[in-house]
């Protein structure tokens, strides 16, 4: 799960989808010295990744890229599935996505203070140029993933993954309503324990 995912499985708890959004960057036990609620995110996002790697419909989704991609392939499956939530988002929800992004994006400026140096390096663009909501479009996905190939020095060929999701697009949004419906319940329980 890419961006929005991780933040709407977060649910209403404002520090919860900041500590969700930010935990990539947060290595080991350095998570400690943030708030209760932002603790919570960022040891739910360790969980949403633990299920998500061994999930076999995430695996069936990653091996139709393993062969061009390599170790990429999982990083593009998580955007390609942010694709579909953000498509078919009032199905997930009752707020609309631009409402969702932007509540997102001023739960960020209000909360600056406490977010790690990296978030706050990346927020200014990523409010500009609207992130979440631009997963919604194939011409967003295509912007995105070349933005996350120039990162990689253009080594990762991640700017061509486009072609894959419009190749298999059908099998994609199956195997992702497929499996978020499993990611929501294993989300809502494990909240239950944090």
């Amino acid at each position: 799960m890419n961006f929005l995912a991780h933040i709407y499985l977060s649910g209403d708890n404002d520090l919860m989808k900041i500590g969700n959004f930010m935990a990539d960057g947060i290595r080991g036990k350095h998570f400690e010295e943030f708030p209760e609620g932002v603790r919570k995110g960022i040891l739910l996002h360790r969980e949403i990744d633990t299920y998500t790697d061994a999930h076999p419909i995430w695996r069936e989704s990653t091996k139709k890229l393993h062969e061009r991609y390599h170790h990429y392939a999982g990083v593009i499956v998580d955007v390609f599935y942010d694709h579909f939530l953000a498509k078919n988002w009032n199905k997930y929800s009752t707020e609309t996505l631009e409402d969702f992004t932007d509540g997102f994006y001023k739960i960020l400026i209000a909360h600056y203070d406490i977010l790690t140096e990296k978030t706050k390096a990346m927020m200014p663009y990523m409010i500009r140029h609207n992130w979440l909501l631009s997963y919604r479009t194939l011409q967003g996905m295509e912007r995105i993933l070349t933005q996350m190939d120039h990162r990689t020095g253009d080594k990762s060929n991640m700017r061509f993954a486009h072609l894959e999701l419009r190749r298999h697009y059908d099998a994609f949004e199956k195997e992702f309503t497929e499996y978020f419906v499993e990611l929501q319940h294993f989300c809502t329980e494990k909240k239950k324990s944090l």
